[in-house]
């Protein structure tokens, strides 16, 4: 997997993962990458440090959809991206971790046989999948220094 740093027209920097440079330009020319701030397909690369993404972490991290982008929205802001990481922070830091019990826990909370929480933890792709199949919504979040207090304020 190569991971790259994106910018778009608006300068949100995001991080995309292809399988090759090639998936990368045939994703690029065919307007299949749009920046999720803002919509616009008019995506480059940035600078950015080589990063080769390893199968361990990708068993842990969601696939890209396949399914068409979202609306485009209006762009934010560099002020309004530092609030919105923020409140991600704040928000990751007031659930409970429950690793690896994470797919065990939120079946409970939807059962109801468990207090209902913010929680977070691990779960596989096809874990995920299987939630979301099952009507439990769960939001994938990368292992990202971006959610670490000291990463970027």
């Amino acid at each position: 997997m190569k991971v790259l740093d994106l910018v778009c027209e608006h300068g949100h920097i995001f991080e995309g993962w292809f399988g090759s440079e090639d998936d990368y330009t045939h994703q690029r020319e065919t307007g299949l990458l749009a920046c999720p701030v803002c919509g616009s397909r008019a995506v480059h690369k940035g600078v950015s440090a080589p990063y080769v993404q390893t199968r361990r972490a990708a068993e842990r991290a969601p696939a890209p959809s396949a399914e068409a982008p979202a609306e485009p929205v209006a762009p934010m802001s560099r002020q309004a991206q530092a609030e919105l990481l923020r409140r991600l922070r704040a928000w990751v830091r007031s659930a409970e971790d429950v690793g690896e019990r994470f797919v065990d826990e939120a079946r409970a909370m939807h059962a109801g046989q468990a207090p209902e929480r913010r929680i977070r933890g691990r779960a596989t792709l096809a874990q995920a999948a299987e939630l979301w199949e099952e009507g439990i919504a769960a939001l994938p979040l990368p292992d990202t220094p971006l959610l670490d207090d000291g990463a970027l304020h």
